[in-house]
C-alpha cells in the first residue's frame, strides 16, 4: 500500500442516473458499480442528496467508513470552467452559474475536483490502460459527439477554461443531397455532430426513407415515429441491412475524416472510440468505415512511420470501460490529485 491508505470515489452524474466507483490508494476499484438516480431536472441540491446515497452505498459494498473516504472526482454532463456549469445542457435552470465544486466540496466536508463527462470518460479510458503512458484521444459518438484528451503521463487536457476539446463541433466539408450544409444542435452548419450522433441518425433515416428505393423498407411501414425507428436502426445493421449498413458506414467514414484532423493537432497515438456502437456485433465493420475516412484525410506520417512502414503512428481501439468509465476516471482523477 501506497502511505495513504484513504479512498477516492469518482460520480458520474447523467441525466437520468449517477453512476460511482470506488478506488483504493492503490488505483484498485473496491466493489462494484454503484447507480441511484440523478434528478438533475429537480436542481442541484436533489441530486446533491443522491450524490450522498451513491457515497453511502460505496463504503457499504467496500466494507469502510465514509470518513475513509479522501477525495471525490466528479464530473457533469455540460460545460464547466472552474467548477461552475456554463451551459444548462439537459440540467435543471439552477446549475448554471452555480459554483457546483466547491458547493459540494462544502457539502460533503471533501476536495473535489470537476470536469465534464467526456474529459472523465477519456481519463477512465487511460486509467483502464496501465501499461499505456503515452497520449489518448477519446471520441464518443452517443446523442451527440463527445470527446477527451488525455496526456502522457494521465493529465487531462481542459483548456484555459475548461471548455476545450468540444470534438463534436469542429467542421467537416459534407453536405446533404441538396447540398446543403446540415445544422447541428448547437445552431452552427457543417458541424461533425450533424453527421455523428444519434440526432444525424433520425435525419439521415428519415431523408432516406423517404426515397423511393426504401419504400417497401420494413422500417417504413407502420407509423412509429423516427425516434423509435432509429433506435432499431442499429439491430437492422447487425443483421446486414443494407439501409442500415449504408448510414452507419457514412458515419463512421465521416468520423475518422474528423478524427484525422484532430490527430493532426494532437498526435496523440491512441484514438479510443466509445458510445454504444462499442458493444454491437458489427463493431469491427465501423471500425474499418473510421479507418477508411482516417485514411482518406490523414497526412501518410500520422499513419505509418517513415522509418518503419509496420508501425502505426495513429492506433485506434475500442472503449473498454462501458458505463463505467466515467466514474472510474474520475476517481483516478481524484486518486492523483488528493492522495
Amino acid at each position: 500500500m501506497t502511505k495513504n491508505s484513504g479512498f477516492f470515489a469518482g460520480l458520474d452524474i447523467g441525466g437520468t442516473t449517477v453512476k460511482s466507483v470506488l478506488v483504493d490508494a492503490n488505483a484498485e476499484q473496491v466493489g462494484g458499480l454503484v447507480e441511484v438516480r440523478s434528478l438533475v431536472k429537480d436542481g442541484y441540491e436533489a441530486t446533491f442528496r443522491q450524490l450522498e446515497n451513491a457515497l453511502e452505498q460505496l463504503a457499504s459494498g467496500a466494507g469502510i467508513d465514509l470518513s475513509a473516504i479522501k477525495g471525490i472526482g466528479l464530473d457533469v454532463p455540460a460545460p464547466s470552467s472552474d467548477g461552475v456549469i456554463w451551459g444548462r445542457a439537459n440540467l435543471g435552470e439552477d446549475w448554471v452559474g452555480t459554483d457546483i465544486r466547491g458547493k459540494l466540496s462544502e457539502r460533503l466536508g471533501l476536495p473535489v475536483y470537476m470536469t465534464n463527462d467526456g474529459n472523465a470518460a477519456a481519463l477512465g479510458e487511460y486509467a483502464l490502460r496501465r501499461k499505456y503512458h503515452g497520449s489518448l484521444l477519446l471520441v464518443a459518438p452517443g446523442t451527440g459527439l463527445g470527446g477527451g484528451l488525455v496526456l502522457s503521463g494521465g493529465t487531462g487536457y481542459e483548456g484555459a477554461n475548461g471548455l476545450a476539446l468540444e470534438v463534436g463541433h469542429i467542421s467537416v466539408p459534407f453536405r446533404e443531397d441538396d447540398g446543403e450544409l446540415p445544422t447541428c444542435s448547437c445552431g452552427l452548419k457543417g458541424c461533425v455532430e450533424a453527421w455523428v450522433s444519434l440526432v444525424a441518425l433520425r435525419r439521415r433515416l428519415r431523408f432516406e426513407l423517404a426515397k423511393p428505393e426504401w419504400a417497401s423498407h420494413p422500417l417504413n411501414e407502420g407509423d412509429a415515429p423516427i425516434e423509435e425507428k432509429a433506435f432499431r436502426l442499429r439491430e437492422f445493421a447487425e443483421k446486414g441491412d443494407a439501409l442500415a449498413v449504408q448510414i452507419f458506414k457514412q458515419q463512421g467514414f465521416i468520423l475518422g475524416y474528423a478524427v484525422a484532423d484532430l490527430v493532426r493537432v494532437f498526435d496523440p497515438g491512441l484514438v479510443v472510440v466509445g458510445g454504444g456502437l462499442a458493444e454491437t456485433s458489427f463493431r469491427d465493420l465501423y471500425m474499418g468505415w473510421i479507418h477508411e475516412g482516417f485514411v482518406d484525410r490523414a497526412w501518410p506520417a500520422y499513419r505509418h512511420s517513415p522509418l518503419d512502414e509496420t508501425k502505426e503512428t495513429t492506433c485506434f481501439e475500442w472503449a473498454i470501460g462501458g458505463d463505467a468509465s466515467a466514474a472510474i476516471g474520475m476517481a483516478y482523477a481524484a486518486r492523483e490529485m488528493f492522495q
